[in-house]
């Protein structure tokens, strides 16, 4: 299957601030649905923008980098009213984020909220770590950085529409510059994203979306309540024909290592992250502290 036939949906999402487990919220979701021709290039762009009213104020940091504040938002929806809209809208998709364990994660929060489970995406593709694999010797990967490097025009930073079409026509461009796969499973592979786990008898994706173990002790759970668990999958062994052999699918073991790498144990955590430049990464030059994540 070629992966420039199907869907691709870069988003961003603004938020109140970095925790959405501590009472953060979605201040804005904004999407673009890219469709490519048969050269890979891009014909069409839909996009998607959405304001919510987080029923909390808007810090004054948040509303001097993204420029909303709370009388923008005063007569705007809570997400709940169009959560299932967004998840519909992620699903069945190659979807592309900048930092995506952080936009992820407050989506998944929000979604949660709304009795809703992570949609079920055909890849989900984080532009930093691509671009750290495009471009290893770079002192910066945030937006801004990378849609320079590749030519990729950027204008309104910190608006989710606009980083959110930045973020797409990056992937492309670095997909195409690199000679990426056309073939779907081999797009993935390249650029080290989470694609539909391989068919296995061990874990699956159950109907609320989310990736389950189906034998060993923690059959029924999900994978990532689990991931010493899955970690372990990766390395377990067994003595068969007089040497050790691993015990799982070597496909399956990838997976259970992107897994780990994306959502468990991977570049950045999904929340702590001051107002400091150091993690919106608004100085190019600077250097995030030890103990916090770039932003973007």
């Amino acid at each position: 299957m070629d992966w420039r036939n199907l869907r691709i949906v870069a988003f961003d999402t603004e938020t109140t601030g970095f925790n959405p487990h501590d009472g953060d919220r979605i201040i804005e979701f904004a999407a673009v649905e890219l469709h490519l021709d048969e050269e890979g290039r891009v014909r069409r762009v839909k996009p998607y923008e959405m304001l919510f009213n987080p029923g909390i104020p808007i810090p004054s940091k948040i509303v001097q980098l993204t420029g909303i504040d709370d009388a923008k938002v005063a007569d705007k929806p809570r997400f709940e009213s169009r959560a299932g809209e967004v998840r519909k809208l992620l699903t069945d998709s190659i979807c592309v984020a900048h930092n995506f364990p952080f936009d992820r994660a407050f989506l998944a929060a929000e979604f949660e909220r709304a009795g809703l489970s992570w949609p079920d995406p055909i890849a989900e593709i984080d532009t930093v770590d691509l671009s750290m694999k495009v471009f290893p010797t770079a002192s910066s990967h945030k937006l801004s950085e990378v849609s320079k490097r590749l030519g990729v025009r950027l204008e309104g930073a910190h608006r989710a529409t606009n980083d959110a079409e930045a973020c797409g026509r990056c992937f492309i461009e670095m997909a195409k510059r690199e000679h990426a796969p056309t073939e779907l499973e081999g797009m993935i592979e390249w650029a080290d994203a989470l694609g539909h786990p391989p068919e296995n008898r061990y874990l699956r994706v159950g109907p609320a979306g989310y990736v389950v173990f189906t034998d060993g002790p923690h059959a029924g759970d999900k994978v990532e309540h689990h991931p010493v668990h899955l970690h372990w999958m990766t390395m377990a062994r067994q003595r068969a024909d007089d040497r050790w052999q691993y015990r799982f699918p070597e496909s399956l073991r990838r997976w259970a290592f992107t897994f780990l790498k994306t959502r468990g144990a991977g570049r950045a955590r999904q929340n702590a992250k001051s107002f400091g430049p150091q993690d919106w990464v608004i100085d190019s030059n600077a250097l995030p502290l030890p103990s916090q994540p770039r932003r973007r």
